[in-house]
């Protein structure tokens, strides 16, 4: 795992290697390593390298192919890379993944390299022969690249703080991004909370000509296809997730350097400790992390005794807490989006302290329905008697904000909103309804999850790995599990009985969310582990209301994004909403962001 820089210019650009330098000091690290960059008159790419996968001087970046026509910076991982070299002819000179990128282009080109790879990843390749510049990032977005493109310059990088490290750009406030941040808890892409700056969108390359026009392409989305078939054999289904979940998780448990896993005691964290445990001779570390208030660790203890694991239980202050708070948005180049991004965090700087790779169970939930209340939407409209189209009753549930107090309480742009009503309106147009929610989850929500567990592992050099959201198993899950085998009703008349009943009152007691992987989890975890309702990752942030309050009045008051006399308002409004913690934190947030970026001047 890594860290990439870059600038492509149509003019010569003054102090090229400095800028670069201090771009990539900007992001050490993600890369404490080894550090370097390549000079092409008007081009410049830079690395800074975090070893994973060979980890000789050999295997550095920048890496040039054997032709010296192609060049590049790589962040992450090429889970199938022996699988690729296997099918190339090709004088390797490492056993790195990042060799085999520059050997399959070189060879086949971009297009054949990115239907083959597995992977996680962003990179960036020149071709110094007709310099042309790739930069392309992994189907699933799970490893970020932004850019900055004037007409004049293309800038990227792995973090917006490096692109404004180059000296040659100003850090200006989105304010389109507020309403698009409090609805989403993340900024969706192409969009960031600076204006200018961009995510090369996940799935996509763009392609960039020396007079810096550029073309994007899609290589992979969501599938087409939504199984809703009645007609199957659960038995066949069931042995064929246990095959795919299992060749995903030894993927990602290929490493030179030592590996763990995150263990929170739920389905998700217990089955990847599991599947690991079995396919390690060495003992695996496993971390949890909670508070006084609330934590799960009689759960992850249970999981920890049965695979027999070197375990590590953390328990967070409220000071903890709120003093590494400001720190992570420096990180972050963003307002966080998640609570529990803090003690994520902190766990995996404890965590550095034995190994570099982390398993994360982010995905399970978008891949099998587990957030259960939300996935029961489309029969809850089925109903209720509303004049509502589809997409409001669900997007009504699933903003974080809601609507009303965010068009009460800020006087920013909706122009994100809007765009994408339309856009995902149109979607849902196209499908069923029950399709449409799994699509947006994978399309929309997980993206804000992949955020949090990049910038909590990165900011302490450790390198997340996130089986769940691996391609295949996508595939297979949207091709082969039909959707009663994701979320299932415990019988005929429960199905009955909670069409006059809400989500709310009715999940996780009338049907069973993650029913196949539940299932599947019999054969590796207790009973009781499997059984138990899901918590999730909770922050009591409710608890912690009047620190909250006491921020707010200090902070909001003189907030250009609020309307003007809101902030009581809004302190009162949120102690009526369920996630009221997390609402004021949300607006805090950005203001904590805001300045610590644009009171600045980065240009040099």
């Amino acid at each position: 795992m890594c860290g990439i820089t870059g600038i492509y210019s149509k003019n010569n650009i003054s102090n090229i290697e400095e800028r670069i330098q201090r771009m990539n000091t900007s992001i050490v690290h993600r890369g404490p390593d080894a550090g370097g960059f390549y000079v092409n008159r008007n081009l410049v790419l830079g690395h800074r390298r975090l070893s994973i996968i060979d980890t000789r001087q050999v295997s550095n970046q920048p890496m040039h192919s054997n032709s010296k026509v192609w060049h590049l910076v790589f962040n992450g991982e090429i889970y199938n890379f022996e699988e690729i070299k296997s099918e190339l002819d090709y004088n390797f000179k490492t056993s790195s993944d990042t060799e085999v990128i520059l050997a399959a282009v070189e060879e086949k080109g971009v297009d054949w390299f990115l239907n083959l790879a597995n992977g996680m990843f962003s990179i960036a390749l020149y071709n110094s022969e007709n310099e042309d510049l790739f930069l392309i990032r992994d189907r699933l977005g799970i490893k970020p690249l932004y850019f900055y493109n004037d007409g004049e310059n293309i800038i990227f990088s792995s973090e917006i703080k490096a692109i404004l490290s180059s000296g040659l750009v100003n850090a200006e406030f989105n304010d389109d991004a507020v309403d698009e941040y409090l609805a989403n808890r993340y900024v969706r892409s192409p969009y960031t909370f600076f204006k200018n700056i961009f995510q090369v969108n996940p799935g996509t390359y763009l392609s960039i000509k020396k007079n810096l026009s550029s073309i994007e392409h899609k290589y992979w989305d969501i599938p087409d296809v939504f199984n809703m078939s009645t007609d199957y054999n659960e038995e066949d289904i069931l042995k064929e997730l246990d095959e795919e979940l299992n060749k995903a998780i030894r993927y990602r448990l290929i490493a030179d350097v030592p590996l763990g896993t995150y263990l929170s005691g739920g389905v998700d964290s217990s089955l990847i400790t599991a599947i690991t445990a079995l396919n390690k001779n060495e003992k695996i570390n496993t971390y949890t992390i909670g508070f006084d208030e609330i934590n799960e660790f009689e759960y992850s203890e249970v999981i920890a005794k049965k695979y027999n694991t070197e375990h590590h239980e953390i328990l967070m202050k409220k000071e903890d807490y709120l003093s590494n708070w400001e720190r992570l948005i420096k990180f972050k180049d963003a307002p966080l989006g998640v609570p529990n991004e803090i003690p994520l965090a902190v766990m995996s700087s404890k965590l550095k302290e034995k190994i570099t790779v982390v398993l994360s169970g982010e995905g399970a939930d978008e891949l099998m329905g587990g957030y259960g209340r939300i996935f029961r939407t489309p029969f809850d409209y089925e109903n209720e008697v509303t004049n509502e189209s589809f997409y409001d009753y669900f997007i009504s549930k699933y903003d974080y904000v809601p609507r009303s107090m965010r068009d009460e309480l800020i006087n920013t742009s909706k122009s994100y909103r809007n765009e994408f009503d339309t856009e995902i309106k149109a979607q849902f147009n196209k499908s069923t309804n029950e399709e449409n929610i799994f699509k947006f989850f994978h399309k929309y929500h997980v993206k804000g999850l992949l955020q949090r567990v990049d910038m909590t592992t990165m900011q302490t050099s450790v390198e997340a790995r996130v089986p769940f959201l691996d391609h295949n198993l996508i595939e297979f899950s949207y091709n082969k599990i039909p959707f009663n085998l994701k979320l299932r009703w415990i019988s005929e008349d429960a199905e009955m009985q909670a069409r006059t009943m809400n989500s709310n009152e009715y999940s996780e007691v009338l049907d069973i969310p993650k029913y196949l992987l539940r299932k599947l989890s019999y054969k590796y975890l207790p009973k009781d582990i499997i059984e138990r309702k899901k918590i999730g990752f909770p922050v009591p942030l409710t608890e912690w209301f009047d620190n909250l309050e006491s921020l707010a009045l200090e902070l909001l008051p003189n907030a250009k994004w609020l309307k003007k006399g809101v902030v009581n308002e809004l302190i009162e409004q949120s102690k009526t909403e369920s996630r009221a913690g997390q609402i004021l934190w949300m607006f805090i947030n950005i203001e904590l962001f805001k300045r610590n970026y644009f009171n600045k001047e980065w240009k040099w």
